[in-house]
């Protein structure tokens, strides 16, 4: 008779099968009840809603914990609607446009269309849902499939896009619009359909992105073909945000129109930068002397169980791998070895702004120098292959219960150099520091060390408008993390300029304290 683990083993391997095929909404019919049923034991299962099931992992089986069901949310989701209409379904012109505009972040309620819909709602896992309309779907022509997910091609999406999703979108709505090339593209669906109220509209919206020749060319044609057409900003921000012209990635496009909207409320928000500080001596001492407390909190936010002792040995060099069997073992010493060491890196980094270089310059130049110090004692002790330092990720990468999707590998190489573009134009500190970090964890362009490299960014940028080196408390990850889900997710910046600049006050009154 087979033993537990022997029975484990082979659903295993059936499941390994399914995953091989990048099958991920697994049905009930694709594994026999006893695997189906030790794989959900096992915490390798999980149901989604009945007779349907995704692939997790044993550390993910809290009632909470959402990773997997968010890596998998869009997959799911296409190979559920397939089963339910066949090739008879598509997301609506919205949610088509949230996706052309590289808004991956997975939806509290998908909206897809299909001439079978039932007009009802299938509740999915952590309150996320699927609401099916009976409506007409993408014809043939204008038709696209993104990830898996059947789509309306941009023209066909943006023309049946609603007046209230430019105010709603506003970010994705004007990333989305500049992904046109030329004013053919909408004028084929626009003159089609003899759409005068809507031509006005994309009309004003492409003049409030700086693409007045497309929305002269949008009202010359509808105008020369009869139409009384009265051109109107859909946009309710106030906002005019220039995008380039020739820019196709929807990410870069993205990225730039949420910088230009966020920055007004950060700039608002933040402390007013007291400047580059004339004893730099001193501002480097005082950085020295925060180390243990920002290597301590920084590591324990991402889960790592390191002590102030440790540290200290690390900084002290009574920390031996090569004589010492547990330093060499131990995965959290490795971390702590791999802070010390990048730590010092961004020190010369800040030494550099502090004598005047361009910060995201420097920034640019020296994060890969960050990172390779980071995890360089982790490579030494054969945990990480040394090709693991080569750069950016290869792979896709998800983060823990976060709802937003980080990019994918081609979109993280369109959008660092832009990214890098932008802190090297942005005239004001505060908003380098709070868009920095931000941005820089939202692509999350490394497989690991994301946060604690966005942590240095933020206070290189920091030093860059004379503020004091800020320590992001471990005890305030829950509130520090919700912050950067409200930007990932819904775009609102706010709740985390706030949360940084309460806590830059609070160094800086440390500071004077200590003073």
């Amino acid at each position: 008779m087979a033993s537990p683990q022997e029975h484990l083993t082979d659903a295993l391997a059936a499941l390994k099968a399914l995953q091989d095929k990048d099958v991920v909404a697994i049905r009930s019919r694709d594994l026999e009840r006893g695997h189906r049923e030790r794989l959900v034991r096992a915490g390798f299962l999980k149901p989604v809603i009945k007779g349907w099931y995704i692939p997790s992992r044993p550390e993910e089986s809290g009632d909470g914990e959402t990773t997997s069901w968010y890596a998998s949310f869009w997959k799911f989701c296409a190979a559920y609607l397939t089963h339910r209409f066949g090739d008879e379904w598509s997301l609506s012109p919205e949610q088509s446009v949230l996706l052309h505009a590289g808004n991956r972040a997975v939806p509290g309620q998908l909206l897809a269309r299909s001439p079978k819909a039932r007009n009802k709602i299938t509740n999915l896992a952590h309150g996320t849902s699927i609401l099916e309309v009976r409506a007409q779907i993408a014809e043939h022509d204008a038709m696209e499939n993104l990830e898996g997910m059947r789509t309306f091609k941009l023209p066909h999406a943006l023309v049946g896009c609603n007046a209230r999703f430019f105010r709603s979108y506003p970010v994705d709505a004007r990333a989305a619009l500049n992904g046109i090339r030329d004013a053919s593209e909408l004028l084929a669906v626009l003159l089609d359909g003899g759409h005068s109220t809507i031509a006005g509209r994309l009309a004003g919206a492409c003049r409030n992105i700086g693409r007045d020749k497309l929305a002269d060319n949008i009202l010359g044609a509808m105008r020369s073909a009869g139409y009384t057409v009265k051109e109107d900003d859909p946009f309710a921000d106030d906002l005019t945000i220039t995008l380039p012209a020739r820019e196709r990635s929807a990410y870069v496009n993205r990225l730039a129109a949420s910088w230009q909207s966020m920055r007004g409320d950060i700039i608002e928000l933040f402390p007013t930068p007291p400047g580059i500080p004339d004893d730099k001596d001193a501002y480097l001492k005082a950085v020295d002397d925060i180390y243990v407390t920002d290597a301590y909190h920084s590591l324990s936010i991402e889960g790592y169980r390191v002590s102030e002792a440790l540290i200290e040995r690390v900084r002290d060099g009574t920390w031996s791998p090569e004589n010492n069997e547990g330093d060499r073992e131990q995965r959290d010493a490795m971390a702590a070895r791999g802070y010390w060491l990048a730590f010092n890196e961004v020190k010369r980094s800040v030494t550099r702004i502090l004598n005047n270089e361009n910060p995201g310059e420097v920034a640019a130049d020296d994060h890969g120098a960050w990172y390779r110090a980071l995890f360089g004692p982790s490579v030494e002790a054969r945990i990480l292959k040394a090709g693991d330092l080569a750069g950016y990720r290869n792979d896709q990468v998800y983060i823990r219960n976060s709802m937003h999707v980080p990019l994918n590998r081609e979109a993280v190489l369109d959008c660092m150099p832009a990214f890098f573009d932008h802190l090297r134009e942005e005239a004001h500190a505060g908003v380098r520091t709070v868009l920095g970090h931000w941005v820089f964890v939202y692509i999350h362009p490394y497989m690991d060390g994301n946060g604690r490299i966005g942590r240095f960014l933020m206070n290189t940028m920091l030093a860059s408008g004379g503020y004091p080196w800020t320590v992001i408390p471990v005890e305030r990850r829950n509130e520090y993390m919700q912050a950067l889900e409200e930007a990932s997710v819904k775009g609102n910046i706010v709740p985390f300029a706030k949360f940084l600049g309460e806590l830059v006050r609070e160094s800086g009154r440390d500071n004077n304290r200590r003073l």
